[in-house]
């Protein structure tokens, strides 16, 4: 009897997708990030939405409750019980899990990204760097032996000398080029005004995300990189990456002259040559701080006196080569004309964007920067 020979089609199998095994922690983890982070940190709001969601969706089982979920985190080290005035105690999230939602926020808008140790920004002069050029040089006396190609630098010894036995001299060495890597400074402005809730559309969320992701990206990828992250309403102050999940929106008009003049201090404080400003912002500026300490204000069209400061803020980061990035959630013509009078001065960019793009622009346009010398 013959046997039959297999024959075998080279090509592409398609199978279903199938989702990943997930324990029922790990499911309900995934929903906590997402509304722990709606809440700004608020356990016993966020708890709340969870009981709501598991009656309508039924998100557990007898064998798994909501009672075995909040234990589990505290186990796991996500939740701590804070004692309270009345000597009763409150939970809250830790500084673990306001590391977890900054993960979960770069992998929703920045894709998975691989950590690297070296992270800091190409620019095009070629140099002893950290990162290869593809390009080919003669050895010379003094530069690294970690830079020399040994495939290019066996080969030449091939070709200069047969391949009947292995000689190699100086002469035949290669090194690839390096390039110089330029360290960043970003200053991330988010505008808390109150127009962020209004109008029935939750901007300051997504904002947020963006700078939890911003911060982690960076601070994982780009560790010789600095970022601050400043809000500005009434007055502008700096926060800290640790406070991004609890960050609110208040009763505030819009000081963008503070947000940009705290800004420009804290870059000034710097060493790094490449400096920039990432504004985000949904409104027009309305206030200003005078010098007496009172708030002038006005919330109607574009204020003439307003307007001008922020143009000279614009025009003064500019002679200290910062160029700054706005981000604009809103399409009114009249504040589009604004922001592109307010780009011209600063010689900067503006982006005109909803709110679900709003994280992929700020990461194209971060990496985008860390591939030249900003200051020319």
């Amino acid at each position: 009897m013959k046997k039959k020979k297999n024959k075998f089609i080279n090509g592409f199998h398609f199978t279903p997708y199938q989702a990943p095994e997930q324990s029922p922690f790990e499911k309900l983890f995934e929903i906590f990030q997402e509304v722990i982070t709606h809440t700004s940190g608020d356990f016993d709001e966020a708890l709340d939405w969870l009981r709501e969601l598991d009656k309508e969706y039924q998100l557990t089982d007898a064998s798994y409750t909501l009672d075995d979920f909040i234990e589990d985190l505290k186990k796991k080290g996500y939740l701590r019980e804070e004692l309270q005035p009345d000597g009763k105690g409150k939970l809250s999230i830790t500084a673990k899990t306001e590391q977890a939602i900054r993960k979960r926020a770069l992998d929703q808008i920045f894709g998975k990204l691989k950590r690297s140790g070296r992270g800091n920004h190409r620019t095009q002069y070629i140099g002893t760097g950290d990162e290869q050029a593809g390009e080919f040089r003669s050895y010379q006396y003094g530069d690294a032996l970690e830079h020399i190609s040994m495939t290019e630098s066996l080969k030449n010894a091939q070709i200069n000398h047969g391949i009947g036995e292995l000689h190699l001299t100086e002469n035949d060495l290669v090194v690839e080029e390096t390039r110089f890597q330029a360290q960043m400074s970003t200053v991330l402005m988010i505008d808390i005004s109150h127009s962020m809730i209004l109008y029935g559309e939750d901007r300051i969320t997504p904002a947020k995300k963006v700078a939890m992701a911003l911060a982690e990206l960076i601070t994982t990828r780009y560790p010789k990189d600095t970022l601050d992250i400043l809000v500005f309403g009434n007055d502008a102050w700096p926060i800290a990456i640790k406070d991004l999940p609890y960050l609110q929106v208040g009763p505030y008009h819009t000081n963008t002259v503070a947000g940009l003049q705290l800004a420009m201090d804290i870059l000034r404080r710097k060493r790094n040559t490449n400096k920039q400003i990432f504004m985000v912002t949904d409104g027009k500026p309305s206030c200003l701080k005078l010098p007496n300490g009172e708030y002038y204000k006005n919330s109607n069209g574009l204020d003439r006196h307003i307007v001008s400061k922020c143009y000279m803020m614009a025009q003064q980061a500019r002679k200290l080569h910062i160029p700054i990035t706005t981000f604009m959630i809103a399409k009114d013509p009249y504040l589009m004309q604004f922001v592109r009078e307010f780009t011209y001065a600063n010689q900067g960019k503006a982006f005109y964007t909803g709110l679900k793009g709003l994280g992929e622009m700020i990461f194209e346009d971060y990496e985008s920067n860390r591939k030249k010398r900003i200051k020319s």
